[in-house]
């Protein structure tokens, strides 16, 4: 079936374009995602022979029905899809997380293959539980991933590495190197020019006044929160909160905190002047009831009236 796709330009030409015969197709696979670990979709390509790399793969689908026309052909399917590079240690760290003894982040050295195969394990366990079941990824899909060279060569970004013998080589997570790993990814992004060209970036660091004048101190710290965001999109929320705390940000937490508590005050204001005009405009309504009680204008004329020796209606009924 026809999709179309966007995707890194220096890429058109490596990834293998699927023939009428469906010799040749998209080794598309599903891993967990780094962040949420929810199964997504991911495509490995070779760059160079002997190396690989990974595309993620998400769909943006319009809010109502739409269709592609390319050339004398109508795609019902009107969605599009995005293929972006990202680097494979992202997946690898929900890897060896699951790899983890529960509760630490602290285990024992091994071979790379004995981690994954427990891993791997763990990851795809079927449970009876629906909402678990729909997270599982498939074993076959975890394996491809593990023994992709990106992902070996990722292992000693995120792990102490000791080489036991010329055969033999173990590994262990390392949160100290994760984190490491990490701030050069947030250093990267500030050093990327995305702070210049990024609108909804500007508009967030602007809104709490970090743009102003005299605020070039807050701004830079506002610019690394900004950053330690876009990197926590690929991260646990645990794992972007201890990147976080390696940063000292107190400047613009304080900062933020005065605004909040700035709109916080001034929206009390606000509904207490509210409430003063609801209470005053009832008063007024209610006094307006009541003189619209008093009657009619002729009543209050006749009540009015001189009716000094006139007859009293009953005398007219009384007996002759």
């Amino acid at each position: 079936m026809s999709r179309v796709s966007i995707l890194p330009v220096e890429l058109a030409h490596i990834l293998p374009i699927p023939s009428n015969s469906g010799d040749e197709h998209f080794a598309f696979f599903r891993l967990p995602h780094p962040r949420t670990g929810s199964p997504s979709m991911f495509l490995p390509y070779a760059a160079r022979v002997g190396t690989s790399s990974l595309l993620e793969v998400q769909a943006v689908e319009p809010p109502n029905p739409r269709s592609w026309f390319i050339d004398q052909e109508v795609l019902s399917d009107g969605r599009l899809i995005m293929m972006t590079p990202i680097d494979p240690t992202f997946l690898l760290l929900w890897v060896l997380k699951a790899a983890l003894p529960e509760g630490t982040y602290v285990g024992p050295l091994r071979p790379a293959d004995d981690i994954f195969e427990e891993a791997i394990a763990k990851l795809t366990q079927s449970t009876s539980n629906e909402s678990a079941s729909a997270s599982v990824v498939s074993a076959q899909d975890l394996t491809r991933f593990v023994e992709l060279d990106c992902t070996k060569r990722a292992m000693s970004r995120v792990c102490e590495v000791k080489e036991i013998s010329e055969e033999l080589t173990v590994y262990r997570y390392s949160q100290a190197k994760t984190i490491e790993f990490l701030r050069q990814k947030v250093a990267t992004v500030l050093s990327s020019g995305e702070f210049e060209h990024n609108k909804t970036i500007i508009r967030g660091l602007a809104k709490n006044g970090l743009m102003e004048d005299g605020n070039e101190n807050l701004l830079q710290e506002g610019r690394i929160q900004a950053s330690c965001d876009l990197v926590g999109q690929y991260i646990s929320p645990a794992l972007k909160a201890a990147l976080l705390a390696t940063y000292e940000l107190s400047a613009l937490e304080n900062h933020v905190k005065t605004l909040q508590d700035t709109t916080l005050a001034s929206a009390a204001a606000d509904a207490n002047s509210a409430d003063k005009i609801k209470k005053s405009t009832k008063t007024a309504g209610e006094d307006k009831k009541r003189k619209s009680a008093k009657g009619s204008t002729g009543v209050e004329k006749l009540k009015k009236a001189n009716t000094k020796g006139m007859s009293k209606i009953s005398s007219f009924f009384a007996k002759s």
